[in-house]
């Protein structure tokens, strides 16, 4: 190889850091804490990532949003703002919360369908562009800039999460959430979507299917010892979920406990003002006994405040589970804004999250220019051209994300674009390698590298125990597809203060289809594309001695 073919990291530490930096990203911090409430090759990496990408830096979008605003001196989620009459506060904020009512009304301005599209929300798009002109400034040397990048990007979230730590165990009913995310539902291991999403959640936490681990590998030298590093980075990274999972629910724990007991506030005084009762007689850990003895003693009064009861269950609350934007901008802002020093805890949770969208967006954005650079088409442009142009390129195709639909859209790609295609661009790699490469050649070029063949373990899971689960997780993901019926998203209903289930529009589901598609057609076509090449070349050399021998 010569010393000119490629860049290189300065040293080990780099490439780990990036790996870290790239694999340790928001699904860690909102993904796996769902997931454990709810249960207890090619181009087509390239297309992958290209609709990762896409969406993603929206997501940092919203966390500079979040950031500017957080240096108010009350947090502008903390309450309801005043309606236009001076005569309360807003009727949607009401009907919902104020957090909802933040991040639904002032921060998306979402409409009420995908179908109802408006106008593009500038603060989002002024921050949308600084999430892509950061991007840049990231890359731009590429990965000269990028290994600089990656020693803040990977180790600062994880002062950020300790700090965290320290005060989330310390709040109110914190012991409620980490006992709850420790208690296992057995009868979900009997659930063929609770493996899905457990795979699907590994391929996103490490990246894999990406290509963005394969891009950032190419720069490694030759004799790196990248077991030791896939080790490292697997453990660091599941570690990682577990660790920002036991502080997210320490928050949510202190959040749910908080909500409970302003439920049995409520119900306290609804019970001291009716029965005119001493205000003293009430307290909130004799509430239920109060409602069970009032109930018996005063039946037909008791009877007339059934529509005024609040059914206050700390479990309920719990089991309200929340996934992605509505965990990290709706759950915590929530939580942050009933602790001491608000505007403190917000500013280092949204830069927190910032560091870790960014170092995650480095992957992605390496994983779509490594490749296309390898192309001879591109092979000659200057580099920091090549990047500009690429970021540009998203950047303008998720503006779209900033419209009042925006969020619909982003749902979509976020449910449909880097799923079910992971595990076909996975399978297909695993079987590539064992099968059409070969084990015997792979160990070869293994031992040439680190000097030793890989052990049994390497071997047993690459040829059998990978594609095997691979398979019949890719088999249960359609079977639980076709089950589902019409796909749904959650739309947000302004008149009622709360999302609503309702089925994707008929534009809406072809989307889909295509999203599905597009990806995962990059293998068959490829394929198809080498194989006529191969023959073309194949029929060339038979031609050429008739050739040549005319010739002479």
């Amino acid at each position: 190889m010569e010393k000119d073919a490629r860049p290189s990291w300065d040293n080990h530490m780099q490439f780990v850091l990036a790996c870290i930096s790239y694999a340790v990203g928001l699904g860690n911090v909102w993904r796996f804490p769902y997931l454990c409430q709810m249960h207890g090759g090619g181009l087509a990496s390239v297309v992958t990532s290209l609709y990762l990408c896409l969406y993603y830096n929206i997501i940092n979008a919203w966390s500079f949003w979040y950031l500017f605003h957080s240096f108010h001196l009350v947090l502008p989620w903390a309450d309801c703002p005043i309606n236009s009459n001076r005569t309360g506060p807003v009727e949607e904020c009401e009907r919902a919360t104020p957090t909802q009512y933040y991040f639904y009304r002032e921060t998306l301005d979402i409409s009420s369908s995908i179908e109802e599209n408006g106008g593009v929300h500038k603060g989002q798009a002024l921050c949308l562009l600084l999430s892509w002109l950061i991007t840049y400034l990231f890359i731009v040397k590429g990965v000269k800039s990028t290994g600089k990048v990656v020693y803040f990007t990977a180790t600062f979230p994880y002062v950020v999460l300790f700090i965290y730590l320290i005060r989330g165990i310390t709040l109110h009913g914190a012991v409620n959430g980490v006992k709850y995310m420790f208690t296992p539902k057995m009868e979900q291991l009997a659930n063929p979507v609770t493996w899905i999403n457990a795979a699907t959640q590994i391929f996103f936490s490490l990246g894999l299917g990406f290509g963005s681990l394969i891009a950032y590998a190419s720069y490694n030298q030759y004799n790196n010892n990248f077991e030791c590093q896939a080790i490292v980075v697997s453990l660091i990274n599941s570690g990682t979920s577990i660790f920002a999972s036991i502080v997210t629910f320490a928050i949510y724990g202190f959040k749910a406990t908080v909500n409970y007991e302003n439920c049995l506030e409520r119900t306290r005084l609804l019970l001291l003002n009716t029965f005119n009762l001493a205000e003293d007689s009430i307290i909130i850990n004799n509430t239920f006994q109060w409602v069970e003895k009032l109930n018996t003693t005063f039946p037909q009064q008791f009877a007339e405040l059934a529509n005024q009861l609040e059914d206050c269950d700390l479990q309920h609350e719990l089991d309200t589970a929340v996934e992605g934007t509505g965990l990290a901008f709706i759950v915590y802002s929530e939580a942050i804004k009933n602790m001491p020093l608000s505007q403190l805890w917000s500013v280092l949770y949204f830069i927190m999250l910032l560091l870790l969208g960014m170092g995650s967006m480095l992957g992605n954005v390496t994983a779509i220019i490594t490749p296309l650079q390898d192309f001879k088409v591109v092979s000659h442009m200057n580099s920091e051209l090549f990047n500009g142009l690429v970021c540009l390129f998203c950047l303008l195709l998720s503006l779209g994300f900033t419209t009042s639909s925006g969020n619909y859209w982003f749902t979509m790609f976020n449910d449909y674009g880097a799923t079910f295609s992971l595990l076909f661009i996975v399978l297909i790699e695993v079987i590539s390698v064992s099968y059409i490469y070969g084990l015997t050649r792979f160990e070869k070029d293994i031992k040439d590298m680190l000097g030793h063949r890989p052990n049994w373990y390497w071997k047993i899971m690459w040829a059998g125990t990978s594609p095997l689960l691979l398979i019949a997780l890719f088999v249960f993901y359609i079977i639980s597809y076709i089950q589902g019926g019409t796909p749904r998203y959650r739309a947000w209903n302004k008149e009622l203060g709360k999302s609503m289930v309702t089925e994707y529009p008929v534009f809406g589901q072809v989307f889909i289809g295509l999203l599905l598609v597009s990806s995962v057609i990059c293998v068959p076509l490829t394929a198809l594309h080498v194989y006529c090449r191969n023959r073309k070349h194949g029929n060339q050399k038979k031609r050429q001695p008739t050739g040549t021998t005319v010739l002479a």
